[in-house]
């Protein structure tokens, strides 16, 4: 019944920003943790960044600097603000989020950066 929706993706020039957001809805009040995930293809699903309750983003070393993850408490709606972006940030986009003993992917934004 919970649903995670990504977007903001799209074409952007090597250099160039873009911001995701992911959308959760169904029957919760808030998550207690939520994920940004990739994956390009012929490569491996990796994680990008992630927020939970206690602590503050983690990033990928390949993003740190680059990338900044938001949120409200709830956690319902987080952005991932996606500056200087580079060729090889090129994929496939998701949102992961989790909440008691449940977690739930969206379906993923395509992000294409040219050069």
């Amino acid at each position: 019944q919970v649903q995670l929706v990504e977007s903001g993706g799209g074409l952007v020039q090597a250099g160039g920003s873009l911001r995701l957001s992911c959308a959760a809805s169904g029957s919760i009040f808030s998550l207690n943790a939520m994920d940004w995930y990739r994956q390009a293809p012929g490569k491996q699903r990796e994680l990008v960044a992630a927020i939970t309750s206690g602590d503050r983003p983690i990033y990928a070393d390949s993003v740190k600097g680059r990338f900044t993850m938001s949120g409200d408490n709830a956690k319902k709606t987080v952005a991932l603000q996606m500056n200087n972006l580079k060729p090889e940030d090129t994929a496939v986009y998701y949102c992961h989020g989790r909440w008691g003993t449940y977690a739930a992917w969206g379906q993923g934004t395509q992000v294409t950066v040219s050069s």
